[in-house]
């Protein structure tokens, strides 16, 4: 829980706020207590949002919804005030981690706790059903866990059985993996699709894993509407078949929720025990509730809250009171943790007021990208201190960093803990492919612009709101300079390509698409191989691709099968062009290939520090970090010096009328400048995604424009480099395709 800040109100609707509980785009959770000694979690929404009938009729209707229900395992409301300035919805509080913060931390839970988990949710599901609702968003992260049993929280998206949902044409509402077929599809989804979200919820419980698997998230919608569920490790026969039945694809398959009360055994814990739960879940619950309920001092004349039953001897019952408590956070707040400690840097109190907006970093600092997740640290950092250096700048900016350590579950959290902080302004990353896949549904709820310099795949999940952009060539867009540079010369005919299922969808896309591009862009031909994931000898399918007359070769995959095609190849004398996709060639394929990687090239989207318009940043990236810049680190620069332009040109153009019309940028002015900034004069996510949307940036590796139906990079800039020596020798601009 965080410190109240000095613009924060000392009571809401009859309670003395305590502290912050969350934030994100659209209000604040703070934790307060009555007068008569109750906690409660109070969602206040945003003076941005206040104002807009839309999302006070959802906000109506989600407090509605809640407060029909009635389970001591669902979400209890406490009190509401949906017309109010700011509108606030209050829920009872409950100390405890959601089922995906305990799965995420200890693995998979023992058969008992997953069954007497379903059989109390389904009693909180009947219970949804029965005031005519359908939550539509069950899944482990809805889902707080306490000594005395599981509480289902967040009706942000319940609605009547028979409404229409206020959403985005074609938007698919709720959470892929746990989502049924049918709402899978676009349709919509009954009571008999949230049965089919808590069978899985409860086989990722049993299993640690969602049951249509994890990825792109069009892949795993795909798996959901076609798919058998992967039950791999259900031993338990009754449970197996449970989930099987909560799982058929046809919803009229599926028990009813009030049917799995009979048909699941295990009954509810009784209120002096615990053993539904493994000891170390127990233990993390208590230490969670004791983190959280560590509270500032009130006022000495509020009473303890009375009947507090005394403890007994033992450590598990005493946990039991530590962690017994009641329910939610209305938009998961509670579930949020602190990744890695906040890095405010080129502070000061700034312009007139104290003004001070951060740009987020959200990157792999300790994974396997941790070196283009560093670089794109400093690059960002770089770029606010050249904009802080500036004395007529409006406000100063800080950079707070969130390691994701490569993990799309952590990821996640991640986008989660920057969509809260409403400082935060934007979000340069994330790192990599799979970490920005699983990160973009909570930029995209909360409209916080994210731009990525170096998750290049062809698409990501479809979002509603428009506000990541991709600002680097696609795997797809660099084939085409591969093409050109492999196949554009007399002496090759014939592209040999290795498309190393290893290197997942990574090399698929960039394996796929080069093979497309030949005939489309040459008059050559291609011998294309795909190699199973795990290859280990690549001597045979060396001599395939030169037996059918290949004069060049070009490797997607990863680094350990680049490092053996390089000495298959170095043993067989193969002197013709050799190509590899970029995301290979750090030190270990350098180790592994030895001085068979001399000659290998690589078309990249970064650039080189020795180019002379990095001459600058170069310098400045010497002086404050005591060396030359990394790969990716110019490109964070550039996204970072985008961002800073258009969201000081918004607050001109919000603040000084006037002058807007020659100070704000176009893009600026096209985007919702005039749109309600917040009280310090900041202006909304959404206008500032705006105006990303229409700039035109002029940066150090290339000029930054952004397609209006995708928001990837316009143009195809990129950089060659060859191995020389055991190092990569930058070449100079990859010869670009002929419009």
């Amino acid at each position: 829980m965080d410190n109240l800040r000095p613009t924060d109100p000392a009571r809401i609707g009859g309670h003395r706020l305590l502290g912050r509980l969350g934030a994100g785009g659209m209000g604040v959770v703070y934790l307060g207590r009555t007068d008569a000694g109750a906690l409660a979690a109070i969602k206040v929404i945003l003076p941005e949002h206040a104002g807009d009938q839309d999302f006070r009729t959802r906000f109506r209707r989600e407090a509605e919804a809640a407060g029909r229900v009635d389970s001591p395992w669902a979400v209890s409301v406490t009190g509401a005030d949906t017309e109010a300035e700011r509108p606030w919805l209050a829920t009872e509080f409950v100390p405890g981690p959601t089922l995906f913060d305990i799965v995420a931390r200890r693995g998979p839970l023992p058969v008992r706790s997953v069954t007497v988990l379903g059989r109390l949710l389904a009693r909180a599901l009947a219970a949804v059903h029965a005031a005519g609702l359908v939550h539509r968003d069950v899944k482990p992260g809805n889902v707080l866990l306490t000594a005395g049993g599981p509480r289902l929280i967040d009706f942000g998206i319940a609605r009547t059985a028979d409404a229409t949902a206020l959403t985005a044409t074609g938007l698919v509402v709720g959470t892929p993996g746990f989502l049924p077929p049918e709402q899978a599809s676009g349709n919509t989804a009954g009571p008999a699709g949230d049965v089919f979200s808590l069978g899985c919820l409860l086989a990722y419980a049993a299993t640690g894993r969602p049951p249509f698997g994890g990825g792109a998230v069009d892949a795993v919608l795909y798996r959901t509407v076609h798919d058998a569920p992967d039950l791999d490790g259900i031993d338990d026969a009754h449970l197996r078949a449970l989930l099987e039945r909560c799982l058929a694809k046809d919803p009229g398959e599926r028990p009813a929720a009030a049917d799995l009360d009979t048909l699941i055994a295990e009954d509810a814990p009784a209120e002096d025990a615990v053993d539904w739960l493994p000891e170390d879940v127990v233990r993390i619950i208590a230490d969670r509730s004791a983190a959280l309920l560590a509270l500032p001092d009130i006022d000495a004349t509020v009473a303890e809250e009375p009947g507090t039953p005394e403890p007994g001897p033992g450590r598990r019952r005493f946990l039991l009171f530590a962690a017994g408590g009641a329910v939610a956070l209305g938009a998961g707040a509670l579930a949020a943790v602190r990744l890695t400690r906040d890095e405010h840097d080129g502070g000061g109190d700034g312009a007139p007021g104290g003004r001070r907006w951060i740009i987020g970093v959200h990157a792999d600092l300790t994974g396997p990208l941790r070196a283009a997740g560093r670089a794109q640290e400093r690059g960002v950092r770089l770029a606010v201190d050249r904009f802080n250096s500036l004395d007529d700048q409006p406000f100063r900016l800080a950079v707070k960093v969130l390691d994701d350590q490569g993990d799309p579950v952590r990821s996640a959290r991640v986008a989660e803990e920057f969509a809260r902080d409403p400082e935060v302004v934007a979000v340069i990353g994330p790192t990599g492919d799979e970490a920005a896949g699983a990160a973009l549904a909570a930029y995209d709820e909360a409209v916080l612009p994210v731009l990525t310099v170096s998750a290049l795949l062809m698409a990501f999940p479809r979002r509603a709101n428009g506000s990541f952009f991709q600002a680097a060539p696609s795997y797809a867009q660099l084939s085409f300079p591969i093409v050109h540079h492999l196949l554009l010369r007399p002496d090759v005919e014939r592209l040999g390509i290795v498309i190393d299922r290893t290197g997942g969808q990574t090399a698929y896309q960039g394996g796929w698409a080069t093979n497309l591009m030949v005939p489309q862009l040459t008059t050559g031909t291609t011998h294309p191989r795909v190699v199973p994931a795990g290859t280990t000898a690549f001597g045979p399918v060396v001599t395939d691709l030169l037996s059918h007359r290949s004069d060049a070769l070009f490797y997607a995959g990863d680094a350990a099968g680049a490092a053996r095609v390089a000495r298959a190849l170095a043993d067989r004398s193969f002197t013709g062009p050799r190509m590899v996709q970029h995301t290979v060639v750090g030190q270990e394929f350098l180790k592994r290939a030895g001085a068979a990687a001399d000659g290998w090239e690589f078309v990249a989207p970064f650039t080189d520090a020795s180019v002379p318009a990095a001459a600058t940043f170069a310098a400045a990236h010497r002086k404050r970090f005591g060396a030359a810049p990394a790969a990716w680190s110019a490109e964070a620069y550039d996204v970072a010096g985008l961002v800073a332009r258009e969201l000081a040109a918004l607050t001109d153009a919000a603040t000084k009328p006037t002058a807007s019309a020659t100070k704000a940028t176009t893009s600026a002015r096209n985007a919702t400048a005039s749109a309600t900034p917040s009280g310090d004069g900041r202006p909304t996510r959404s206008a500032l995604t705006a105006a990303i949307a229409g700039a035109r940036y002029e940066g150090i590796s290339r000029t930054y424009a952004f397609d209006k139906e995708s928001q990837q990079l316009i143009g195809q800039e990129a950089y060659l480099y060859r191995v020389e020596k055991g190092r990569h020798r930058y070449l100079g601009p990859a010869p670009k395709p002929k419009s």
